[in-house]
């Protein structure tokens, strides 16, 4: 038995996805983000940041692994799924992972902050944030010529991604011309785990209006991503 603690963000679905396409058992431990369950004492001893996503291997004498990147790369490891075992394989695979946690995610996760959710509009910022997430989403596309995922095979480095692109209209980004990426995107979302995991642990509905979308609650789950 796995414990899940996420809240609906990307750095939740992420992992969410890899759960469902590995089809293993594992218990949804939803954490309330506005109510700042993620910093209690409780939660602090499991994931030392404060942050979602955390695991709980209950089956390794209650493992416990944070960080989604690490994440991905236990349940991969653990199962035999999803990364390669050959050594240049594996560091392809690692590469695109590392280019997600360390470019897509910080820099998509700033664009949802300045242009989604601070009340005073900075246009640097916001464009700074815009256009370097749409210049990774250009990387992403040309590695996807001629191929249908980032490494070939699908793997962790795809279902670390997607989410984020998923929602990149959410943060301002628009992916028009970016046949490859779009394909790509599509082709994943298809994908029954992915349906799955953008409900866990539960559905959030981006085609309200904005007096919705701007609520005090969504704010500060994006924020504390």
């Amino acid at each position: 038995m796995l414990d899940f603690y996420t809240a609906a963000t990307p750095n939740g679905w992420k992992v969410a996805l890899l759960l469902e396409e590995l089809g293993v058992e594992y218990k949804v431990r939803p954490i309330s983000l506005s109510d700042g369950e993620q910093k209690s004492p409780e939660y602090l001893k499991l994931n030392p940041n404060g942050r979602i996503p955390t695991l709980v291997d209950r089956e390794a004498d209650n493992f416990a692994v944070f960080e989604s990147g690490a994440i991905l790369v236990y349940l991969a490891e653990k199962h035999g799924r999803f990364l390669p075992l050959d050594v240049k394989g594996r560091s392809r695979v690692m590469q695109w992972l590392m280019f997600q946690m360390a470019g897509v995610g910080p820099m998509q996760g700033q664009a949802h902050v300045f242009h989604r959710y601070f009340e005073e509009k900075i246009p640097a910022a916001i464009a700074r944030y815009q256009n370097e997430t749409r210049r990774l989403y250009e990387v992403l596309d040309r590695q996807l010529t001629d191929q249908d995922y980032l490494c070939g095979e699908y793997s962790i480095a795809d279902m670390a991604t997607w989410p984020w692109v998923h929602i990149g209209f959410w943060a301002g980004v628009e992916t028009d011309g970016l046949d490859n990426l779009n394909a790509w995107s599509e082709r994943i979302a298809a994908r029954e785990a992915a349906k799955t995991a953008l409900t866990i642990p539960h559905p959030v509905d981006f085609d309200c209006d904005d007096s919705v979308r701007n609520n005090e609650d969504t704010a500060r789950q994006m924020l504390q991503r």
